[in-house]
């Protein structure tokens, strides 16, 4: 099903702190910090961090850290996580260190909160038991959505690398389902919370917080529902999954009850590249392959961000492809014209109410170029200009009700 909706939506921008091959953690920081100095000046409406641990190319594993660095940089964008996970992070920390950040700078805080894959949930069947068989890839009114790759969610190895990485991580917290959770922050957050032998808990960051709380999720399952249960805003990850996007959209909005929000509210991530050619963009594009690659099947995660491709996509083993294609089939390349129709049809798809779009390249030049022209072609309130007409809104911007 489409959504009619011709005006462009607000864009924003997950950001990964990419580490490059031949850089460090360090510089990778703080060039995340100037980066959103510049989305800041070219009008995107957010700037959020993931959290990741002990992948050599990924630093943001501080999603509270950097949002209140970039918070005390900036003027007029929001900052937030995309998310904090609570594999790894109670919703209580995340929920003050976020509302220490909004106590600071109120009214340009979003918490991101997700769940994450953990050993247990791994494969979520029996040894013994098939896995289903993923549905074909298929165009959507002119949105590719791909087949599922072909990962073995039940292999012994990936266990055991989520296992280690617990270990070091010291992620020893057994998680609530998801939906108490957040049902802790948003009580929290009224003042109105008292676990279940009647104690009441207040928590100063947190009561009356000036920010909004958003669910991001991969699939139709958990995660999705639940954030249409309590009525909250959802981010659907269609650079992560775009197999289930439009699964996990859905399944949103038939769940969706009033609650913190009085309609449904969608945001639509999407991988992007734009360069002043299409033929610079996908040069420049090549070395994401091997980067995906290493996330879905080395020992150590994602590696630093390669400087080339090691072997261009047509000599790559077919077993590579197959892991690799729903990535790169996905991911919007081109010039800005191209790119702009590619967003403009993932949002008329997904029905979005904005997009949330992540950028990596191995020069951080070439990133900063690519959000500079996506914003002047998406059209942008760049500072200093003249707003472009706001498109009339289906319902109020999502925020949390005070108490």
């Amino acid at each position: 099903m489409t959504h009619p909706r011709a005006a462009r939506v607000p864009l924003s921008v997950l950001d990964l702190a990419v580490v490059p091959e031949g850089s460090t953690g360090a510089a990778a920081l703080r060039t995340a910090v100037d980066r959103a100095v510049l989305l800041d000046r070219l009008g995107y409406r957010r700037v959020w961090y993931a959290e990741h641990h002990l992948g050599a190319g990924v630093a943001s594993a501080a999603p509270a850290v950097l949002a209140a660095a970039v918070a005390a940089r900036t003027s007029r964008i929001r900052v937030g996580s995309g998310a904090v996970l609570l594999s790894t992070t109670s919703p209580l920390v995340a929920a003050e260190q976020f509302g220490t950040i909004a106590a600071l700078h109120p009214g340009r805080v979003d918490l991101g909160l997700g769940r994450a894959l953990a050993p247990r949930d791994v494969g979520g069947r029996r040894p013994d038991q098939p896995a289903p068989a993923p549905a074909p890839a298929r165009d959507v009114d002119g949105l590719h959505v791909p087949a599922a790759p072909p990962l073995d969610l039940g292999d012994s190895a990936l266990r055991e690398r989520l296992l280690a990485q617990q270990r070091v991580v010291g992620a020893s917290r057994t998680a609530a389902s998801f939906r108490a959770e957040l049902e802790l922050v948003l009580a929290l957050h009224a003042g109105t919370y008292r676990d279940e032998d009647g104690r009441p808990y207040v928590s100063p960051p947190v009561q009356g917080a000036d920010w909004q709380l958003w669910v991001l999720a991969s699939s139709a399952g958990e995660s999705a529902r639940v954030a249409g249960e309590l009525g909250l805003p959802l981010t659907a990850n269609y650079h992560v999954s775009p197999a289930t996007t439009l699964d996990t959209v859905a399944a949103y909005r038939a769940a969706f009850r009033p609650g913190v929000l009085a309609a449904p509210y969608v945001a639509v991530s999407a991988d992007v590249l734009v360069a002043d050619t299409d033929e610079r963009a996908h040069d420049l594009a090549a070395p994401h392959a091997d980067w995906v690659l290493s996330i879905r099947r080395t020992a150590g995660g994602a590696r630093t961000y390669p400087r080339h491709a090691s072997v261009a996509w047509e000599d790559r083993p077919d077993d590579e492809r197959a892991v690799l294609r729903d990535r790169v089939d996905t991911r919007f390349v081109g010039d800005p014209t191209a790119v702009v129709a590619g967003l403009q049809t993932l949002q008329r798809v997904t029905g979005a109410d904005e997009l949330v779009v992540t950028t990596s390249t191995h020069d951080p030049a070439d990133t900063a170029r690519s959000f500079a022209l996506l914003a002047h072609a998406w059209g942008l309130p760049a500072e200093g200009a003249p707003a472009p007409a706001a498109a009339p809104e289906r319902h109020p911007a999502p925020a949390l009700a005070t108490p």
